[in-house]
């Protein structure tokens, strides 16, 4: 991993989602998260102030040691019982059947093979589990995704492999998911080319 990803993509990643238009939408992300809890793309943990108190225990992988870095004061301020690995969603270590709820805040656009990715979820999760997920993705009005579409190159050149243009509903119910609660928008203040958002809930 070289320096762009390892310093500059965490430090750019950690300004731009600390902003004030995303606060609301963890919290949302995260009503009636339970139990054991896996979230992968854990970043700078951002998430950590919003989880509930019915969390037992969090399970939080990212890819990016640097990431990982940006996260330890988060991790020490908060009351969970944190397990962090630098670890990517593709090839996940952990048992199957293992957590009561799997957390996907802003990931599912930059790992590679997204479907792999949501295999491991689904087979990690309990029978009863919960897939929790907020992400941007490709917006259903026409000349945007055109815009969308023509950008993606460049998108993932500079930041570090994020797609604009996924289908997250799509990806979602093709690898084994019900979705039980679905709300797609614009985030404020981001241009829609980045800021169509796909914020709900899926069961096994």
């Amino acid at each position: 991993m070289g320096f762009y990803s390892r310093f500059v993509v965490p430090w750019g990643c950690n300004l731009l989602m600390a902003s004030s238009q995303f606060p609301d939408v963890r919290k949302a992300l995260l009503e009636g998260v339970e139990g054991d809890v896996l979230e992968i793309g854990f970043g700078t943990g951002l998430n950590l102030p919003h989880y509930p108190a019915s969390v037992r225990k969090l399970t939080a992988i990212d890819k990016n040691p640097g990431m990982a870095a940006k996260a330890k004061q988060r991790i020490s301020d908060s009351g969970i019982e944190v397990e962090h690995l630098v670890l990517n969603g593709e090839t996940l270590p952990m048992a199957n059947e293992s957590y009561d709820c799997v957390v996907s805040g802003w990931t599912l656009c930059s790992i590679r093979d997204v479907g792999q990715a949501l295999r491991e979820i689904h087979r990690v999760l309990r029978p009863t589990g919960r897939f929790f997920f907020a992400e941007h993705g490709r917006s259903p009005d026409r000349n945007v995704r055109k815009w969308q579409n023509r950008l993606n190159p460049v998108q993932k050149l500079i930041a570090d492999g994020c797609n604009l243009n996924r289908d997250i509903k799509q990806l979602i119910e093709s690898h084994g998911f019900t979705i039980t609660k679905l709300r797609e928008f614009y985030l404020d203040k981001l241009p829609k080319l980045h800021g169509y958002m796909y914020q709900g809930v899926a069961s096994k």
